[in-house]
């Protein structure tokens, strides 16, 4: 037990290695994903082509700091609406444990990627400690250009969602030539 709070307060204070920068290409992808319980494919190229995707990376669904999150996304889906913006949360739960966490914790309000195998979370500089089979809690904002605008990192999750608020008003504030 002495172990595991050990781990866990490790893995609280430490954050990934890195995350990718503003201008750098954001790895595109097609992953299994829900909406509302409801299965689907999600792929990022077709997102963009419908305006400016909010990635944002969690650790495990149903966990206090993921629930806390989710709900937050839930309530400010209105305001990304308003932008024309695209919300996909990522993490490295199974798609039936995310057909529930979508449902319940969601509000069924934006979809839900599996990267059960890593390989999205590790494209996106997205992986906690890089030995765990956890995503980092990471925010991106990508133009529909395919660039990344906007990165944030923190396992805190209570500035994940005003930050890309933020993010995707300066870009259309100041839209790139």
């Amino acid at each position: 037990m002495r172990h595991l709070i050990v781990l866990t307060s490790l893995l609280a204070a430490t954050p990934a290695l890195a995350t990718l920068q503003p201008g750098a290409t954001a790895p595109d992808f097609t992953a299994p994903a829900t909406l509302a319980g409801n299965a689907f494919s999600f792929h990022l190229a077709d997102a963009l082509k419908k305006g400016p995707v909010v990635m944002y990376f969690y650790p495990a669904a149903f966990t206090s700091g993921c629930t806390a999150e989710a709900h937050a996304f839930a309530a400010a889906m209105p305001q990304f609406a308003a932008l024309h913006a695209t919300v996909i949360g990522v993490s490295m739960d199974g798609i039936e444990k995310l057909n529930k966490f979508s449902v319940s914790d969601c509000a069924g309000k934006f979809p839900l990627a599996s990267d059960a195998n890593g390989h999205i979370s590790h494209a996106y500089d997205a992986v906690m400690l890089r030995v765990m089979p956890l995503s980092s809690r990471t925010s991106y904002v990508i133009s529909p250009a395919g660039r990344i605008v906007y990165s944030y990192e923190a396992m805190d999750p209570d500035q994940h969602v005003g930050n890309t608020l933020k993010a995707l008003h300066d870009m259309q504030a100041s839209p790139a030539p």
